[in-house]
Order: structure tokens, then sequence, then C-alpha cells
């Protein structure tokens, strides 16, 4: 559907694309998360056309699309401040795209009354857009979006003006959307939530690069370096020592502690870098646990994130957990309580160093 080829652009001095290549495929809802700044929104206005780039080339559909103007692209783009007219209603809005492909206007009142009626929007047509709510406006953006039937559909952070039950709510009709209409879709985003719940696939993109691209298991819990480990919110990240590797898998040593990880061929001798997630990391008893991997420590701290709680364990060397709120209160946890600390062997990463 989209490809994109060693895509290059310098934006001044200040900051630039590097050597980007991509490839979206038809039907697919492809999600580009990075950090603020890491060039998303540059890299979603050069496949829009709104810029072009230095170097490199797109491709769309197996057109080369790399020079045409906007206009010409067949793209849908919705940036997150929305970019409604606000002189016109909501009606007005959503046709504007057709009546500039200068469409009859029985054509244009039969897409405007399919798409309202998908979206749940046809109470707003009359309205005045600066009336509207936030996710009104999202609503009526989105229509505008697809009234021109685009090849592919472009979001520019397209969640992050709403509260969350807004989000939440418009998120989960993003995703019934896509499944029901199979709109290839490219959703610019810092949001790990979105990426997680919309991804079919997720390039992380850091600094002007395109530095992993994968499903979202593959982002989340494979990462390919430090720096996407840290950016997805893995906490354990440990630097080891290999000492052994045995058909149960690789033997490392932190600390004096040995750590048992899945299946990995590395020489002995060499460090490496350990990777685990909070959520993966189990504490209690461990009568009943199948983890190869156990430990005795002391809680240092507890960190209140809403729903759970990070939990830092000194195992001899620095473990974080994530633990409900029931959990806690359950095993009367606190700051100095003594825990068995367990994980499963096959749910470590490793990176070399």
């Amino acid at each position: 559907m989209l490809k994109i080829k060693d895509i290059s652009n310098d934006w001044d001095g200040i900051f630039s694309l590097k050597g980007i290549d991509l490839h979206v495929r038809e039907g697919e809802y492809f999600v580009i998360l990075g950090p603020t700044g890491a060039g998303k929104t540059l890299l979603l206005e050069i496949i829009a056309g709104l810029y072009y780039p230095d170097e490199g080339s797109i491709k769309l559909r197996g057109k080369d699309v790399t020079t045409l103007p906007p206009e010409k692209r067949n793209v849908g783009f919705l940036y997150q401040d929305y970019s409604l007219f606000p002189n016109y209603d909501s009606r007005s809005n959503i046709e504007y795209g057709l009546k500039v492909r200068k469409l009859p206007k029985e054509e244009i009142n039969r897409i405007v009354e399919a798409l309202t009626s998908m979206l749940d929007i046809g109470h707003l047509l009359s309205r005045d857009v600066t009336t509207l709510s936030g996710g009104e406006q999202q609503k009526v953006a989105m229509a505008r979006a697809l009234a021109v039937r685009p090849d592919i559909l472009l979001l520019d952070e397209p969640f992050s003006a709403l509260d969350e039950a807004t989000k939440e709510k418009l998120i989960n009709d993003m995703k019934a959307l896509h499944r029901r209409e199979g709109i290839t879709t490219i959703h610019v985003t810092h949001s790990q939530e979105e990426a997680m719940i919309l991804a079919d696939r997720i390039a992380i993109m850091m600094d002007g690069r395109i530095v992993q691209v994968g499903d979202p298991k593959e982002i989340f819990f494979k990462p390919v370096s430090v720096d996407v480990a840290r950016f997805v919110k893995v906490e354990n990240i440990w630097d080891v020592d290999i000492v052994d590797n045995s058909p149960k898998g690789l033997l490392m040593k932190l600390d004096g502690k040995e750590i048992l990880t899945g299946q990995y061929t590395s020489p002995i001798g060499e460090r490496a870098r350990l990777l685990i997630r909070p959520e993966d990391i189990v504490i209690g008893s461990g009568e009943l646990t199948s983890a190869r991997n156990r430990f005795r420590g002391t809680i240092s701290s507890m960190e209140y994130h809403g729903f759970f709680n990070l939990l830092r364990i000194d195992c001899g060397f620095p473990v974080v957990v994530a633990v409900t709120m029931q959990s806690i209160n359950d095993m009367g946890l606190e700051v100095g309580s003594e825990v068995g600390v367990f994980f499963k062997s096959t749910a470590l990463h490793v990176v070399p160093i």
C-alpha cells in the first residue's frame, strides 16, 4: 500500500529525518510511536505532500507520489487540533472536500448521510463547529477526512486534546471503525496506551530515525535497545555477565546472583543487558510458582500509579514490580516488608551492550 524508501529531510539545520524506510500494508492500522520532538508529525506531513523530502521516495499503491501535491495523493489528514473551518457548520465542513471535487449534490448527500450515520453525528450537522465539544469536533473532522474516500488516513495525535473518558470512548470507536471499514491508517502518537490498543504494527521513532518496527508484543516486550526499553517503560534493565550456555537457557550473574534466561546464544564471558517488564514479575510466597528465578527482597519504596503500584525491591539488585492495590492490601505490604520475587526465564529479553 505505502512504501517509504530512504526518506531524509533537513529542517533548516534544526532537525532532520534520517533514512526513513517503512512499508505499511493494505488495511493496516500502523502507529508511529515516539517521544515529543522525534519527527513523527514531519514524517506524516511528508507522506501527505505538505513538504517534499530532500532524498528518498514515497509510493502509494505502486505510484510514485514523492513530488505530487497533497490534492493529487488521495490521503485524508486529521491534525490534533482538527483544523475545522470555524465559519462553517458541521455539514459544510464534511462536504468541503466533496464540493472541491465537484461531485453531484445527490452523491454528496449520500456520502454525508452514510458517514454521519456511521459516526453517530447526524444530530450535529447544523451545529456551528465552535459550539461542539472536543469529542464531537474530532468526529466531524474524521467524517471530513473520510468523505473523500482516501487511500490512506493520516492521524496526527488525534486524541491528545481530549479528557480521559472521551479519549477512551473515541479510541474504542476508532478501533471499531477500522475493524468495520478496513481503512489503511497511519496514526502518530506519543501515547503507548493508544498504540497498544489500536496498532496492528508499531514503528518506534527517535531523533528522526525509525529504530524498531514490530507488532505491539514485540515492541513492548522485546525492545531492541535500552533506549526503546526505557521509552516503553521496561523498568528492569540489568547489566549482567554471561557465565554458561546450556540447553536450559543462558545462565547470567548479576551482582553475584544467578539468573536463568530463555534460549539465547552468546559467548561465555561477555556482558549483556537483561530486560523484563514490571508486570512480568510476581511477588508472594512462591510455593506454587513454576518460575525458575526466585529471590528474596525487601520493599524499599511504593509508588502509586492509580490502579496499581510500582514496588521497588532490593534483592541484592534492584527490582521493580507492578502490583495491584488489591494484592497490596491482601498481603499487607508496606515499605520494609520482605517478599519473594519470582520471574520466568522466558519473560526475560536479552540485548547486547
